[in-house]
């Protein structure tokens, strides 16, 4: 072990989140420029555009759980998670290189169509991610102790992550998304190779908060009922998938109504339900309330990802599309600004001192204002870069906090198979976002109505977050464990 390691320095903190990073700005890449491609370059319509984005969520719900699981459990090339992390970098690379060739790849295929063939290489670039995503992760807590160093290493994932993605939007805006996408290539490759040599993975991992669960088996069907909060979620994506495939359509919305009220249910079901200690019940509970209260965000983060390209061209249908490719960059990298900064110089010690579930609450408490204002700026670019700074803050605490919170409050040895399930409360709501969110602001007219459903749903996991606990430290040794 390096003394860096050993030391818990902050160089090793910064080389530590080097592999998250090429994960981050492999997914910058692909919100930057994704949308742009199939709009302004392959003319695809809003509800195409939405599906091929539901591509990732489905990659997300494959590949993460499963990687996460298996990475808990194997141990070659010197480490648990170090095997997936250079494979998914490697297939991530070449993923991004197929990205502005899609018209290509489908002449060279003899496919007419390229709505199959956009798909195919959205879901073989985000099932890239998602294999080295989760270890990416789960590294920071095999290799940090519980309580505020491991607050200190999702922190510092987030600021040199956030960094990068600055650069990415950067990129893209001052020259063009081609630029990002073949700059990207060699960024990602390295950022997955070079930092393994520095990193040494403990072969034993326990955990000092929940001994109690090192025996628990985790099945299929236990981790179904796990994820319970997410079970609205679920039914809609399966629902809407199912329709988008057979191209069922309704001119109404009560199916949506139907899931948007049950996964209501499910969630407040499991935040009112008080966790006592010892409680059968109640062993997943702390981890259960989190994913409740994370899913909200991301339907409404997400959402904004996906058509934020739309939204600026209804509001402003003058400009040529290399202008519309401009704003959108200069508004991500402004977005990604604030929260490269923050996390370290903010987050940090205002969760030292208030705790990391009051500090991320009051951030996304912040980004549902954001939204709700943002419904009025639509026509003004510079209102609309002055309001993704605002954003910003809660996007800084959404990709840094929530990792630490959980981890917390999971069994340390099934780390993996943990941030797997809790990367369903991402993707499923991403799902709601490409499919359920995108027939809406495909069929309205305003679309406007984009960030009323952004604000709405970050308004929903604000309250949600006042239902979750913030878990005990004081009896926990720094660095015991490992």
């Amino acid at each position: 072990m390096l003394n860096i390691q050993r030391n818990l320095s902050n160089r090793f903190y910064a080389i530590l989140s080097l592999p998250a990073t090429a994960m981050g700005f492999a997914l910058s890449v692909q919100i930057a420029a994704m949308s742009w491609i199939l709009q302004t370059q392959f003319g695809l319509d809003v509800h195409d555009i939405g599906f091929v984005w539901a591509a990732g969520p489905l990659a997300g719900i494959i590949g993460q759980v499963i990687v996460g699981a298996i990475s808990d459990n194997v141990w070659f090339w010197g480490g648990r998670r170090r095997p997936f992390i250079l494979i998914g970098g490697v297939l991530a690379a070449l993923s991004l290189l197929a990205l502005p060739n899609i018209d290509v790849i489908s002449t060279s295929l003899g496919i007419e169509g390229i709505v199959g063939v956009a798909i195919t290489v959205a879901l073989v670039l985000d099932l890239s991610i998602n294999v080295s995503f989760n270890p990416t992760r789960s590294i920071i807590a095999d290799v940090t102790p519980e309580g505020e160093e491991r607050t200190k290493g999702y922190t510092w994932m987030q600021t040199v992550s956030g960094s990068f993605g600055v650069l990415a939007y950067a990129i893209g805006a001052i020259w063009n998304n081609f630029a990002l996408i073949y700059f990207s290539v060699f960024l990602v490759l390295a950022f997955s190779v070079i930092p393994n040599l520095f990193i040494e993975e403990p072969k034993e991992l326990k955990s000092e908060l929940h001994p109690e669960l090192e025996q628990t088996k985790m099945g299929f069907w236990a981790g179904l009922k796990v994820i319970q909060p997410l079970w609205g979620f679920l039914i809609y994506g399966l629902y809407a998938l199912v329709a988008r495939l057979a191209d069922i359509k309704f001119d109404h919305y009560y199916i949506e109504i139907v899931c948007f009220v049950l996964t209501l249910f499910f969630v407040a079901k499991t935040l009112l339900t008080k966790e006592q200690q010892g409680g059968s019940n109640t062993e997943h509970l702390g981890f259960q309330k989190v994913l409740a209260a994370h899913s909200f965000t991301w339907v409404g983060i997400q959402s904004m990802f996906i058509y934020m390209t739309p939204f600026v061209r209804f509001n402003q249908p003058d400009i040529d599309d290399n202008a519309l490719g401009s704003v959108v960059g200069y508004s991500f990298m402004i977005f990604n600004a604030i929260a490269a900064v923050l996390p370290v110089l903010l987050l940090q010690p205002l969760s030292a001192k208030f705790g990391a579930v009051k500090t991320h609450g009051w951030c996304i408490a912040s980004m549902a204002v954001g939204y709700f204002v943002m419904t009025f700026m639509g026509a003004n670019t510079y209102g609309i870069y002055m309001l993704m700074a605002l954003l910003g803050v809660g996007w800084s605490a959404t990709i840094s906090l929530p990792f630490a919170i959980m981890s917390r409050k999971v069994e340390q040895s099934k780390m993996g198979l943990y941030m797997g399930l809790f990367n369903l409360s991402v993707v499923l709501p991403q799902l709601v976002a490409s499919l359920g969110v995108g027939m809406i602001v495909g069929n309205a007219e305003d679309k406007n109505v984009l960030f009323i459903i952004c604000g709405v749903c970050l308004a929903i996991s604000a309250v949600c977050w006042l239902g979750v606990t913030e878990e005990k430290l004081e009896n926990v040794e720094a660095g015991s464990g490992h």
